[in-house]
């Protein structure tokens, strides 16, 4: 019977001539793999593990090619989704800032733009467009950008301003408020904006066509802005009960056009926009 120094240990196995995959456990596999590093060396041991007898030995061989692979892609992607900054970087940029906003087609709340910086060297595993992650996701993202980025900033306009000077207008002033707000913190030398340029800003721009999904730095904006508005409109969800704000967000879904015919518009809904104006007008008053 093999004793327990018969059993090699997995900082052993890693590094050196790969031992007979099948002469090791399954777990003994498991372990060495989980510290092997670089990709020439996962792949030596991939190929012994697609020789083992066992399909036990096999899956985990292919499992951990199939997970590596992933692991390459996703960083390749997060790679391209900072081209652009990167040319501005070898262009002399030092701050690039990313824009964008959310909130512009709910029937209530305000409309939020959010702007950051981000380091050269980020660690955001997962990045990407704020409506391609679930609210867990943003929320451990938006959690780590805060954390890395040289600045950030949060602009936001009322319900009672988009009302005023319609919802174009309102989101680029709260796009021009989170530029603002960065101006004070950092020195900024580009502005990457999704969508439209932001008119009253003197720092060069690009406008980028669905940069939130193709830019990190937009990206990141969507999400610190997602995360922002809709922790504000589960506040007023308690402020404002019955309309089922914690859960659409001020979106106009079923349930929140119902509940307006129901109890006419509050003071945070967008009188201006028509499913708003046509429930005050059913029920002849707000609330």
């Amino acid at each position: 019977m093999s004793s327990s120094e018969d059993t090699p240990r997995a900082d052993d196995l890693v590094g050196g001539a790969l031992p007979q995959t099948q002469d090791l456990s399954i777990g003994a596999l498991r372990d060495a793999l989980s510290k092997v590093e670089g990709q020439a060396e996962l792949e030596r041991w991939v190929s012994a593990l697609a020789q083992d007898s066992r399909a036990g030995a096999r899956a985990l061989g292919e499992r951990t090619h199939r997970r590596r692979q992933a692991e390459i892609a996703e960083a390749a992607r997060l790679k391209g989704l900072f081209e652009l900054r990167s040319t501005l970087f070898e262009k002399g940029c030092q701050a690039v800032a990313g824009v964008d906003e959310v909130g512009v087609g709910p029937l209530a709340g305000p409309v939020v733009a959010a702007a950051v910086v981000l380091p050269a060297e980020v660690d955001l595993p997962g990045l990407n467009d704020s409506k391609k992650l679930s609210a867990k996701a943003r929320e451990r993202l938006d959690q780590a950008i805060r954390e890395q980025a040289v600045a950030f900033s949060v602009g936001e306009v009322s319900p009672e301003e988009i009302d005023r000077m319609n919802i174009l207008q309102a989101t680029l002033e709260a796009m021009r408020q989170a530029i603002s707000g960065l101006q004070q913190q950092v020195s900024l030398d580009h502005v990457l904006v999704d969508a439209r340029k932001v008119p009253g800003v003197s720092i060069p721009q690009t406008a980028l066509v669905h940069g939130d999904a193709i830019d990190g730095s937009i990206a990141a904006a969507s999400i610190v802005a997602k995360v922002y508005r809709d922790a504000l409109m589960q506040r007023m969800a308690g402020l404002f009960p019955g309309y089922g704000l914690d859960r659409h967000m001020g979106y106009g879904t079923a349930e929140h056009i119902e509940a307006l015919g129901r109890l006419g518009a509050s003071s945070i809904h967008r009188r201006s926009f028509a499913p708003v104006a046509a429930a005050m007008k059913r029920s002849g008053s707000s609330r």
